[in-house]
C-alpha cells in the first residue's frame, strides 16, 4: 500500500509519499496565498492508496479534497517515534509556532506545549530579524555562530525586540554579535518549554529552523547528544501524516 502524507504549514507545504514505511518521494513548495492549488501541483503525477494531511492549512484540504486530518501533534509525534524509535521528546520550531510534545516509552504522544501568540522565538521571527539585519534567511545562522557573546535580546515580543535590534546597530554594535543574542534569545524560550515540559531525552529537533545552524550549535550545549536533528526535519510532520494513514 502507497501511503501519502501532506503538512500544510504557514511558510511552506511537504509531502510525503511511502510503501511499506520507505519514502519513495518528498517534495515541498511554499504555501502561497493558495495552498490548496500548490498541493494540486505537488499531486500532480503522484499515485497514492491513502492520504492523511496535517498542519495549519489541513482543514481547507479537508474541504477541496475531502482528504482525512490528523492533528500537527500526533502527526509529529507518530513521525519522530517511527523515523527514531526510542525518542522521548520533540521539539518543534516552525514558522509560526513552538511546539515541544512529550512521548511515553511506546512513542504515544502524553503531553505538550504550544507557544502560537507571539511571532518570537519562532522562524518568521528569525525572518523578521535577518531582514533587519541586512542578512539573508539562510545565512542568519551560520553568520550568528561569528559572534561574540555580551549583547542581550530583552524582549519578549517581535516587534519590540525588532526595536531593540535597531537600536543596537544604531550604537555600533556588530551585527554578528547581535544575530548570536536573536538566537540565543529563541533557544533560551525554547529550552524554557522543554523544561516546563519536563521532557525527557532524547529530543528531536523538528521544523524549519532545525536547519539553522547556531540553534543546532545552543541547543547542543544544553542537551548534547540528547538532541537528535533528523535528516529532514521539516518533514517529520508529513512523514507521521503518511504512517498514520496506513492504520
Amino acid at each position: 500500500m502507497i501511503q501519502a502524507g501532506i503538512d500544510i504549514g504557514s511558510r511552506s507545504i511537504e509531502l510525503v509519499v511511502i510503501e511499506e514505511g520507505k519514502v519513495i518521494v518528498s517534495r515541498q513548495a511554499e504555501s502561497g496565498y493558495n495552498p490548496v492549488e500548490r498541493v494540486q501541483e505537488l499531486l500532480a503525477d503522484i499515485s497514492f492508496d491513502r492520504m492523511m494531511t496535517t498542519g495549519y492549512g489541513r482543514a481547507s484540504l479537508e474541504i477541496a479534497f475531502d482528504y482525512p486530518t490528523v492533528t500537527e501533534i500526533k502527526a509529529y509525534g507518530t513521525g519522530a517515534a517511527s523515523l527514531h524509535p526510542g525518542v522521548r521528546g520533540i521539539l518543534d520550531i516552525g514558522g509560526q509556532d513552538t511546539k515541544v510534545i512529550s512521548l511515553n516509552e511506546n512513542g504515544k504522544v502524553s503531553k505538550f506545549e504550544m507557544n502560537d501568540k507571539c511571532a518570537a522565538g519562532t522562524g518568521k521571527f528569525l525572518e523578521m530579524m535577518a531582514t533587519t539585519l541586512g542578512y539573508q534567511q539562510h545565512t542568519l545562522g551560520l553568520e550568528a555562530l561569528k559572534g561574540q557573546e555580551g549583547i542581550e535580546i530583552n524582549s519578549m515580543c517581535a516587534v519590540f525586540a525588532e526595536s531593540e535590534v535597531t537600536s543596537l546597530l544604531a550604537k555600533g554594535c556588530q551585527r554578528a554579535d547581535i544575530a548570536l543574542a536573536i538566537h540565543q534569545s529563541v533557544c533560551r524560550r525554547a529550552v524554557g518549554m522543554i523544561k516546563r515540559q519536563d521532557l525527557k531525552t532524547p529530543i528531536l529537533f523538528a521544523g524549519g529552523v532545525a536547519n539553522n545552524a547556531c540553534m543546532i550549535h545552543l541547543l547542543k550545549q544544553t542537551f548534547g547528544d540528547d538532541l537528535i536533528i533528523p535528516e529532514s526535519p521539516q518533514f517529520v510532520g508529513a512523514y507521521g501524516a503518511a504512517v498514520l494513514a496506513g492504520l
